[in-house]
């Protein structure tokens, strides 16, 4: 019997003990056909660009790109075009300065490029939140509504990621993840202006970097680390 015979009398044999019970709200050929087809990817995949302008660490970018995408999908996020820029203490002091005006470097800061001009931002520090009465604190940070899509750009210091790894007792490659998922929170309008939604933000972040601890080897986002120096916090 050929597979396509085959196929038909499974079809037929099922149907016939089908109809001795209720059948389904959706036809059982459908349902079968449904299984067994692949599924395509969806119609606005997301775009990840990452640009790196820094020579702290040498980053594995082939392995950042495929965590964000882990980021985006486990927050349910399609389609997004994000930009994460992995720059030096002198061009994130020269970003904050010219969108925030505050004085030397941070952490991260996210741009959220679904307002009118692009202008949205804001900065990040473990040791100090943003002000309410930073001038360009707006839009996302406010806790609006969660958006349909994603368009946004991060700018993250890898050099503040590795001094802040040695503050906390983490890695360097940990606290970066940090950063880029704290940066994403903020354009799905989570706010840490107020402390109990300062907690509320930092429990999610807590769980999403755990999860992508259990997912991927951070420690391998260093690229050109020896094999066997991959299990530890450099």
């Amino acid at each position: 019997m050929s597979v396509k015979a085959l196929k038909r009398a499974t079809v037929e044999a099922l149907e016939r003990k089908s109809a001795k019970t209720s059948f389904p709200s959706v036809p059982l050929v459908t349902t079968l056909k449904r299984k067994y087809v692949k599924r395509s990817p969806p119609a606005h995949a997301s775009t990840i660009v990452l640009a790196n302008r820094q020579r702290t660490k040498k980053i594995n970018t082939r392995l950042l790109k495929p965590i964000v995408s882990e980021l985006l999908a486990e927050l349910d996020i399609f389609p997004a075009e994000l930009g994460i820029n992995l720059i030096a203490p002198r061009e994130m002091a020269r970003v904050n300065w010219q969108f925030l005006r505050h004085e030397g470097s941070t952490d991260v800061i996210t741009f959220d490029h679904r307002s009118a001009d692009g202008s949205s931002a804001e900065s990040f520090d473990h040791n100090e939140s943003a002000s309410a009465d930073s001038p360009l604190v707006v839009g996302v940070a406010r806790g609006i509504s969660r958006p349909a899509t994603l368009h946004g750009e991060l700018f993250v210091c890898v050099e503040e990621a590795v001094k802040q790894a040695a503050e906390f007792r983490t890695s360097w490659q940990t606290e970066l993840v940090r950063y880029v998922v704290h940066g994403v929170l903020h354009l799905l309008g989570h706010d840490d202006v107020r402390p109990e939604l300062r907690r509320k933000m930092k429990r999610e972040e807590n769980r999403l970097v755990r999860r992508l601890e259990k997912k991927f080897p951070l420690s391998q986002l260093h690229r050109g680390l020896p094999i066997a120096a991959r299990s530890a916090d450099l």
